[in-house]
């Protein structure tokens, strides 16, 4: 049964049909980020596990989740709580690391309208994918929040970032222990309610900073 690990911060509006969606065999956990809304009572209420992490930045709700996931041998999968993603792509994202066929998959976002994906956070989006073909070869169309990995290597990489730079030092760290890295497009509407990262210019230019920096850390 694969772990959905699920960032949560204000995301009550979202959450209810995000997790009621959620594909068969997928066990959803949401970690509450710092929620000043009733994200944590609204996920418990529609069967996820609620976890919270104090320390504000995504890593930091990632890297909780991931150490209160699944067993050793299993998959965890990853997917932001704000409504923009479609659970039902979870299976193809986790399927072929199930089976054996990749160790880490993400998924390729393909927006439904011009407002899914802002131009900006689009453009910073293709930058970041430049520098990781150009670093390692492996040819990415995109540094996606929907993911899928087995738990104990995913630990065992050793991600240390705890703010935005999280999404891009897996693949980095990843791409630096030889797995196989693959990539399926994956489906992405506007977000339910306001972004707290690239749908704002404080959001955008720390997201910048913080990959900017993990990829002179760790490449």
């Amino acid at each position: 049964m694969p772990d959905v690990i699920i960032p949560a911060l204000n995301e009550e509006a979202a959450l209810p049909a995000l997790l009621d969606a959620l594909p068969a065999g997928f066990r959803a956990i949401v970690v509450d980020n710092g929620s000043t809304d009733a994200s944590a009572t609204v996920a418990h209420r529609h069967g996820a596990i609620v976890i919270t992490e104090p320390q504000r930045g995504f890593g930091a709700a990632c890297w909780a989740g991931l150490s209160a996931a699944a067993p050793a041998d299993g998959v965890v999968c990853f997917m932001d709580g704000d409504g923009s993603l479609d659970p039902a792509d979870l299976v193809p994202v986790a399927d072929p690391v199930l089976n054996g066929e990749a160790d880490l998959m993400l998924g390729a976002r393909r927006p439904t309208d011009h407002w899914a994906w802002p131009v900006a956070a689009r453009f910073g989006n293709r930058v970041v994918v430049r520098g990781v073909r150009r670093r390692t070869g492996i040819r990415l169309r995109d540094i996606g929040p929907m993911r899928a990995a087995r738990h104990r290597p995913l630990l065992d990489l050793g991600i240390g970032d705890r703010r935005f730079g999280w999404p891009l030092e897996m693949v980095l760290r990843a791409a630096a222990a030889g797995w196989r890295i693959g990539e399926v497009p994956v489906t992405y509407r506007p977000r339910i309610g306001k972004s707290k990262v690239t749908g704002t210019f404080l959001g955008a230019a720390r997201t910048a900073r913080d990959m900017t920096r993990v990829q002179r850390e760790v490449w």
